[in-house]
């Protein structure tokens, strides 16, 4: 069926190219996009000075001498008139014999209301822009292959404004953040993404090749060691808002390149980053909704009171029932992961299985915003610790039962993290995947000095799910990864 479709079109094609019409020109003339035309409508009328408009055609009506049909140009959505009478025999013929929905087209023509008070544009001139080869889905929300929305996501964007309005939310959201930061006296700055060490954080990379210097480099997974090298050259309130690449898992919330803000400022902590955090997201909320509540997954999430605050153990406490989970033994922890149906490799060390039963059965409990903090010392090898204690000056933003921002007072002892960064490698060695590697570059730069510091990561992405209500990242990114046909 599609194929006599596309066969179909492509006759319409060769029959404009007869008329002496080129279907694919380069210049399109243009006087309002259809948004501003709407906007200054009764103004246009009363000139009755003929206009130019362009877009794609969505629907097609037609009554004998008059063709009616609406058309989009992404502002807006217009509907335009034809008429034999006015078009002239041939132009009129043309567009039956020629125009289908999905076809961009210039039109000239004076703006009038209809009997029924419909915005209409009166076309004297019609042009192609763009003859489509292939019809638009007739009903995208009747799909059932939800795969083939992510694939197609022009269609699935053009056919669905809820979708539409996703990605513009998004696109905002970026906006917004860095209006924000740009007012706290931040500077965006942009590190490389070819990296000759993977490292920042714990996660397996992309492995690429250099051919011209003859070395592998990574696709990074976080920009956190050069925004530190900033801080050591001075710059006190940093960001960077791209992409990263981890070879891990596909699922809702992991998508294997994603956005995230990253963000540096010299002498604070992890305290007042939290209270810096707090604000900065509240501000979204009330930016975006006016209010102080937003709903996700069925919850109402309240951003008009204090976030809540618990550390990591009193959480696997709470919400997984493990009992002392400061000293429990690794067999236990091994035998409560199994009892979560967690299969727990060998080779994992505690804080790996503690984790894992954290975020398969405690992350999605926790639903108000809530800081989790005093993690243990392995789970990162460039956080502070606090101080007397093996537990780290480290915290987590959970909103919805979705990690949406990482974060801690940064090491800046560079003999420490000499020794934190080896016993790491260790672990690489050992067949740790996510473990860093030692950046001995990063070290000597931390031995010029770094000053106290707290940094944060914030999924961009996840931020977005909860905005708008979304429980699949894929239904944020415009094109996601997938398995290939």
């Amino acid at each position: 069926m599609l194929a006599e479709i596309r066969e179909e079109r492509i006759k319409k094609l060769a029959r404009l190219k007869e008329a002496g019409v080129d279907s694919f020109p380069s210049k399109t003339r243009r006087d309002f996009e259809i948004s501003r035309a709407l906007a200054k409508f009764n103004e246009l009328c009363r000139r009755k000075k003929p206009v130019y408009l362009a877009g794609r055609i969505l629907a097609v009506r037609s009554h004998g001498g008059s063709v009616f049909f609406d058309f989009t140009d992404g502002t807006g959505k217009l509907q335009a008139l034809l008429r034999k009478n006015v078009l002239g025999e041939e132009l009129f013929s043309l567009f039956n014999e020629t125009a289908d929905i999905g076809d961009f087209i210039e039109l000239k023509g004076s703006l009038l209301l209809t009997k029924k008070k419909e915005k209409t544009i009166e076309v004297s001139e019609w042009r192609m822009l763009s003859k489509s080869l292939r019809p638009l889905p007739e009903k995208w929300h009747g799909m059932t292959d939800v795969e083939e929305r992510f694939r197609k996501r022009y269609l699935d964007i053009l056919m669905n404004e809820e979708v539409r309005g996703r990605f513009v939310l998004r696109s905002r959201l970026i906006s917004e953040i860095r209006k924000f930061l740009d007012g706290e006296n931040f500077l965006e700055v942009e590190t490389p993404i070819l990296h000759q060490l993977s490292g920042g954080a714990n996660a397996e990379p992309f492995l690429t090749r250099h051919n011209a210097l003859n070395i592998d480099l990574y696709l990074r997974i976080a920009p956190e060691l050069y925004l530190k090298r900033l801080l050591v050259a001075g710059f006190d309130k940093i960001y960077e808002i791209g992409r990263l690449f981890r070879n891990e898992g596909i699922d809702p919330v992991h998508n294997p390149e994603f956005t995230e803000l990253e963000l540096y400022e010299a002498y604070q902590d992890s305290d007042g980053l939290r209270n810096f955090l707090e604000t900065f997201v509240k501000a979204i909320v009330k930016k975006f909704f006016g209010k102080k509540k937003l709903e996700y997954a069925e919850h109402k999430i309240e951003f008009g009171k204090k976030f809540k605050e618990i550390s990591f153990y009193d959480a696997l406490s709470r919400y997984a029932f493990v009992m002392n989970p400061e000293s429990v033994s690794l067999r236990e922890l091994a035998l409560k992961a199994k009892q979560f149906g967690i299969d727990a490799r060998e080779s994992d060390s505690r804080w790996k299985i503690a984790d894992h039963i954290f975020k398969k059965i405690c992350r999605p409990k926790i639903i108000q915003p809530t800081f989790v903090v005093n993690y243990p010392l392995e789970s990162s090898p460039l956080a502070k610790r606090i101080s007397g204690k093996t537990l780290l000056d480290r915290f987590q933003l959970i909103m919805g039962g979705l990690e949406i921002a990482n974060g801690f007072s940064e090491l800046n002892d560079p003999l420490e993290q000499a020794e934190r960064f080896a016993a790491s490698e260790k672990s690489a060695k050992e067949g740790d995947k996510e473990a860093n590697l030692a950046d001995m570059d990063f070290i000597e730069a931390m031995e010029y000095g770094m000053p106290p510091a707290a940094g944060v990561g914030l999924g961009i992405d996840r931020l977005a799910m909860l905005l708008t209500d979304t429980r699949n990242i894929k239904e944020i990114i415009l094109f996601p990864t997938m398995r290939p046909k």
